[in-house]
């Protein structure tokens, strides 16, 4: 790696190798799994490390994706009486909640989850803004349009995806409607797939609709440990019947915990083949699922190892923050990440899990995947740690041209 011409320096810095799209040519040396070095910046780009006596105590990440999100509900809690209880009560105290939901209301508490998501580190997120009350597929909900207004105005790429009942979907016009009019918004189109007897129909009206005006899809899909939940396995074979190209994203999947590796193994290979990422949410399926009159048993978190070994892109994300759904929960990708790691049993190396918060997550998106070696320094951030163990532990990130200012 050549060294001269060299821009500005950060020294003592570490680069997961997970995060590096080829880590054999960034230089540097290896220290557990990260490269260690000072960074070397040039024409505002990091393009490698360089060898370094200075201690590492700072690691180096790109900005992370927030694949999954509900900025339309989060911090209602507060004024909720009696929250608690499975998916079902979950829906009904929010749905009685939105006798609060004015514009002011809405703009208010949409804003803080913007906030929190970009003092977190995150540069890309997907939320999800519930549509569907009026029959008219046009109607635009109030919140879409006020979501909509903040996403324009952050310096966070935010995409917008609307939920709707897929037995609403299962209506070929107003599946038509609907797609045209988010075609329009730039938006993505979504569904609830539990057990609906129309939900074949849905999935097939959404994937055509969907291929025939560019959409993406995104759905939350088996969010409960019920026997029976196939919508995971419909979505895949409605995606290969039609060979359908867009990306696709499934949210949940908490059912397949209730199927035997045989199960497990087949339909993962029909998600790989179609494409289709799978998004596990800790935070809300912990909260809500394998509930009983006692102590939960089943931790209602989908079959994340199976998933990835499979060749499935696998993802995090945030889901419910403090709302009927999830009472506590954070808008902090690594803060989701910690949390999976004592959930699903993700052990060290620890780097190697940071994709499903940074690269994994884009490209569940439709959107090119970001490493640290040729990023622009502003889609770099900088966390005071020595080991991804730290990393995880709490560590806060600067913006990667905020922790040049001390060095150069």
């Amino acid at each position: 790696m050549r060294v001269d011409r060299i821009d500005a320096c950060l020294p003592g810095v570490l680069v997961p190798r997970a995060l590096l799209a080829r880590a054999d040519d960034f230089g540097g040396s290896q220290a557990a799994d990260c490269l260690a070095g000072d960074l070397v910046i040039r024409n505002g780009r990091a393009v490698g490390l360089a060898a370094s006596d200075a201690a590492a105590c700072r690691m180096i990440l790109p900005r992370f994706t927030e694949p999954h999100v509900h900025l339309d509900k989060c911090h209602t809690v507060g004024r909720m009486q009696d929250v608690g209880g499975d998916l079902a009560a979950a829906i009904a105290a929010q749905k009685a909640d939105k006798i609060n939901w004015t514009a002011d209301d809405i703009r208010g508490r949409a804003a803080r989850g913007m906030r929190e998501l970009e003092a977190a580190g995150c540069g890309i997120v997907r939320t999800h803004v519930d549509w569907g009350d009026d029959r008219d597929p046009g109607a635009v909900p109030p919140a879409w349009e006020i979501v909509g207004e903040l996403a324009s105005e952050s310096a966070m790429t935010v995409q917008l995806a609307a939920l709707t009942d897929i037995r609403r979907m299962a209506d070929a016009e107003y599946a038509r409607g609907c797609a045209r009019r988010l075609a329009r918004e730039q938006g993505v189109l979504g569904a609830f797939v539990f057990d609906q007897p129309e939900r074949d129909a849905g999935l097939a009206n959404m994937f055509r609709e969907a291929d025939r005006v560019g959409l993406a899809l995104d759905f939350h899909v088996d969010e409960g440990l019920e026997q029976g939940l196939d919508g995971l396995e419909r979505i895949a074979d409605a995606a290969l019947r039609v060979g359908f190209e867009g990306p696709v994203v499934c949210g949940h999947a908490c059912s397949l915990a209730n199927l035997p590796h045989a199960d497990v193994t087949r339909i993962a290979e029909k998600l790989a083949q179609a494409d289709i990422a799978v998004v596990m949410l800790p935070q809300t399926n912990l909260y809500l699922q394998g509930r009983t009159t006692g102590t939960p048993d089943r931790r209602g978190i989908t079959r994340l190892h199976e998933l990835r070994a499979a060749g499935v892109t696998v993802a995090l994300g945030a889901d419910n923050v403090r709302d009927a759904f999830c009472p506590i929960g954070r808008h902090d990708p690594l803060h989701v990440l910690g949390l999976s790691v004592l959930a699903a049993h993700l052990d060290p190396p620890l780097g190697d899990h940071l994709p499903m918060i940074t690269t994994n997550a884009v490209t569940a998106l439709g959107l090119a995947p970001r490493t640290v070696d040729g990023a622009a320094i502003g889609d770099l951030l900088v966390f005071d740690a020595t080991d991804s163990s730290e990393l995880l532990c709490g560590a806060r990130p600067r913006r990667l041209p905020d922790a040049l200012g001390a060095f150069t």
